[in-house]
């Protein structure tokens, strides 16, 4: 078999990632240039050396099976692999630095990331940096597909922690945010039954915030009785803020700046006022790039530094204890 496969040349590849996008021969021949009955050949030659039908003919295109899918993605993977090194190599050879495609959460993590890319682009200037924001679920998607180089998030399901490497940075504080006149507003703090009577926008099911807001409620026997908006987006949670009487409890980094600006109010209600740590997350047992291990260096002492001074801080408050941070390790 890695005989037959050996065979398959780049045309080859580039041909099935086309299909497998098209579904379509004359889509596909126009794509490659060259004419259908010589794309109908293209397809039946890759079948032969792989000893395996790939496609299904039907009457308005063409449908793959079991092995065609696999061989699909294959294809688009090795395609993409190739791209990098030809984008990467390019650019080292014109004397830059590569490229680093960062994902991230958003919250504390986003300005952790934001004060990192700044350093490392006075260290690289000629370093390409790429940054997604997504949620932790979807980043541990791309990050296994190798769409992105490394993350910043958390686990979202245990068997995470045999694919990819986790070295934790920091947590961040919560808190409940609605818009700037809302009837809530004030040095009083509502309680839990009280505030299930209102509207809320929740992020979804998946992210470790939700899990959060749900069991708040979920441990006192509340239920929201009101009206709920689920959105991973805070731009759209800030807008529906500002022109409703909803509230969302969301990463206290990113309501301050919007409350220093008078745009929204911060809920004075006694919750728990932290989320779980978040950290730098990579694939298991892939020695990383020059570009990714610069990165690293960068947000880990950025995050050290954030840690030592919180500490200070909290040293310096009367009763408050400070908390020890410790790095983790692969197994969180």
């Amino acid at each position: 078999m890695l005989a037959q496969v050996s065979r398959l040349r780049f045309r080859h590849l580039q041909f099935l990632d086309i299909l497998g996008k098209t579904r379509n021969l004359r889509m596909t021949a126009e794509q490659m240039y060259i004419t259908q009955p010589a794309a109908t050949k293209v397809l039946m030659d890759i079948e032969e050396m792989l000893e395996a039908r790939l496609f299904d003919r039907l009457p308005r295109g063409m449908q793959p099976n079991e092995l065609g899918l696999f061989t699909l993605r294959y294809a688009h993977s090795t395609l993409d692999g190739h791209r990098k090194f030809v984008d990467e190599f390019s650019t080292l050879k014109q004397g830059g630095h590569g490229h680093l495609s960062i994902g991230a959460i958003s919250g504390a993590a986003a300005h952790l990331l934001i004060a990192a890319v700044a350093e490392l682009q006075r260290l690289r200037p000629l370093l390409v940096v790429k940054v997604l924001e997504q949620s932790s679920d979807q980043l541990i998607e791309w990050l296994a597909e190798r769409k992105i180089d490394v993350m910043i998030g958390r686990f979202t399901d245990e068997s995470h922690r045999d694919q990819f490497h986790y070295e934790n940075l920091t947590g961040e504080g919560l808190q409940i945010a609605a818009g700037a006149h809302h009837p809530l507003r004030g040095p009083n703090p509502p309680g839990l039954k009280e505030l299930s009577n209102w509207p809320w926008i929740l992020y979804p099911t998946s992210t470790a915030l939700r899990k959060v807001s749900d069991d708040i409620f979920r441990s006192t026997g509340l239920s929201l009785t009101s009206g709920i908006v689920e959105t991973p987006s805070f731009l759209f949670a800030l807008e529906l803020m500002q022109s409703t009487t909803m509230l969302s409890l969301q990463p206290a980094a990113l309501v301050d700046k919007y409350v220093r600006r008078g745009l929204l109010t911060r809920i004075a209600a006694e919750l728990p006022n932290r989320m779980p740590d978040f950290g730098l997350i990579t694939l298991q047992g892939e020695p990383p790039s020059t570009a990714v291990r610069a990165f690293v260096d960068v947000i880990r002492n950025m995050a050290d530094h954030g840690a030592e001074a919180a500490l200070a801080a909290d040293s310096a408050t009367p009763g408050v204890r400070p908390k020890p941070r410790g790095r983790a390790s692969s197994r969180c």
